[in-house]
Formats: structure tokens, sequence, C-alpha cells
């Protein structure tokens, strides 16, 4: 009987807080499935996930979160590594994003995540939503694999007609990938880091041909740079446009979403998302949204 109740409370919890992996099409339904093994497993916080901090303050919700963080944004932790904390470089305060291998307390088959989200625009012309914020990179995701390396530090977000692929998609993912070299005492590390838009090809698109991956410019590790995201509606000549614009270090990156009409808003994500391998540390400060609504 005692199981039989923990069973009930987590699995309904896990009902309401389940959310779906956009870079691996795992459906919302799929991520409610778990196991009578896995529910036990979670509330004794002792499943098969490698990477789970035993002092980690909640396991049964995404909204872990400190008291007046510096960062803009409603948390959303889906990572048992590592909760999120505040530390001071020079005399900026930095939100930090920890996450780990095989650490999605939520369903194990997903990828970890630790990210701040925002209120979502309308499909009017004229209206839009605007993040902008300094990131530092200290550590992405590292694979044997080149094409699962790296970590997502921000995403434009946007629910379309049509029905096709996740309730809730990506649009396009900012995606830092490793450069290696050798630190001071010669071993290999990560020095710098490539940033790449995984752009959808059309409206629900996933995987080798449903999105394509752009290269936008490098970031040296630590080197804190300014990212700015403006993701919204407009017409030009009179033909509606929806855009996700970036601003990396002081390098504009502009980009028209496929099928515009089909676009029924705008939001934007950011902190830390994916690492098929090893850790990511990623650091935000100098946080700003702004929503327009016409």
């Amino acid at each position: 009987m005692k199981y039989q109740s923990i069973i009930s409370i987590v699995s309904a919890s896990m009902l309401l807080l389940a959310c779906q992996n956009e870079n691996e099409l795992i459906s919302a339904q799929e991520d409610n499935k778990l196991s009578t093994e896995e529910t036990i497993d979670l509330y004794n916080r002792n499943s098969n996930l490698s990477n789970c901090n035993p002092g980690k303050k909640n396991m049964f919700t995404r909204e872990v979160d400190i008291k007046n963080p510096v960062n803009d944004g409603k948390i959303d932790d889906r990572t048992c590594f590592s909760d999120y904390f505040e530390t001071k470089e020079g005399n900026t305060t930095y939100g930090n994003y920890q996450i780990a291998e095989n650490s999605n307390h939520f369903g194990s088959r997903l990828q970890p995540r630790m990210e701040r989200s925002f209120p979502r625009s309308n499909k009017k012309n004229g209206s839009f939503v605007e993040f902008k914020g300094t990131v530092r990179i200290l550590q992405v995701g590292n694979t044997t694999s080149s094409g699962n390396d790296g970590t997502y530090i921000a995403q434009a977000k946007g629910k379309h007609t049509g029905g096709v692929g996740s309730p809730d998609p990506a649009i396009c993912l900012y995606l830092a990938k490793p450069i290696y070299g050798k630190d001071k005492k010669g071993r290999r590390t990560q020095v710098a880091f490539d940033i790449y838009r995984e752009q959808i090809n059309y409206r629900g698109g996933s995987g080798k041909n449903g999105r394509k991956l752009v290269k936008l410019t490098r970031i040296d590790k630590g080197r804190p740079t300014n990212f700015e995201l403006k993701v919204g509606f407009r017409t030009k000549n009179g033909k509606k446009i929806q855009y996700a614009n970036a601003v990396i270090g002081n390098k504009n990156f502009s980009w028209n979403i496929p099928q515009p009409q089909k676009g029924k808003e705008s939001g934007i994500r950011y902190g830390a998302y994916r690492v098929k391998g090893g850790k990511a540390r990623i650091q935000w400060a100098n946080t700003s949204f702004k929503r327009v609504n016409k």
C-alpha cells in the first residue's frame, strides 16, 4: 500500500510536469509513461541516473530557484545534478546553469536542462519578445561523436497550426559546440565554442531532415559575451514574416522562420539544455526581457 500511494502521488506529479525533448521528438504522452520501477526510484532519489546530487533541494518540482535571482524569467529545472546558484566574477553576478549527462530525473530518456522562460507574444504584426543578456560558456557536452557534442544556450519557441511535430516546438536553438586545445599543463580541454543556429526547415521539423545547422560565430571559453534574441512578426512588401534575430558579441544574425502564416506565437528560453556526454556549465548575467503584444 505504501508504494501504491507513492506511485499515485508521483505519477500525478509527472503528468502535470512532464514535457517533451524537442530534439528527440519524444512526445509529452510518452514522457508521462514512467514505469512503476522508475516512479519508485524517483521517489527514493535512487534511480539509475548516474549524475544525481544527494544535495539537490527538491526532486519533485521543476521550479527550484533562489529568492530574488539576478536572472529574469521562470526557471524550468530538469536536472538532479545541480540547483541554480549565483557567483560573482569581478563586479558582475552570474546565474549558473549546470547540467550533466543522464541527470533528467523527470524522465531519464529525456535530455537534462536548466532554463528560464518568459510569457509568449501573439501573432499580430508588430508583436515580439526580446531577451538580452551576457553569457559565459565554461563547458559544454562532449561525446565520441561530433554530431552529439554541444549544449543549447538559448532557443526561440512558438506553437503553430497544422499539428505537425511537437505540441510546443523549438523554432531554432543556439548550440555551442566545443573547440579543443591544451591547458597550461598540456592537457586536452575545451578552449572555445562554435555557436550554431539549429533552425527548422519546416514547421515542426526535427532531426536530420527537419533541421539545419548554420555556423554563426566563435566564443572563447569564459569570455563575457553579449547575447540578444528578438522573435516576432512583421510584414514586408505586404507579406507576413516571423523572424528570429540574434546578436552575439557585436555580430548580427537575422533569420526569417519558414511558413510564417502557420505561426501562432513567439517565445524565448535561455540557460543550458542538452548534454549527451559529460557536463555543461553556462553562466548568464545582465538579463532583461521585453514583450510587446499588438
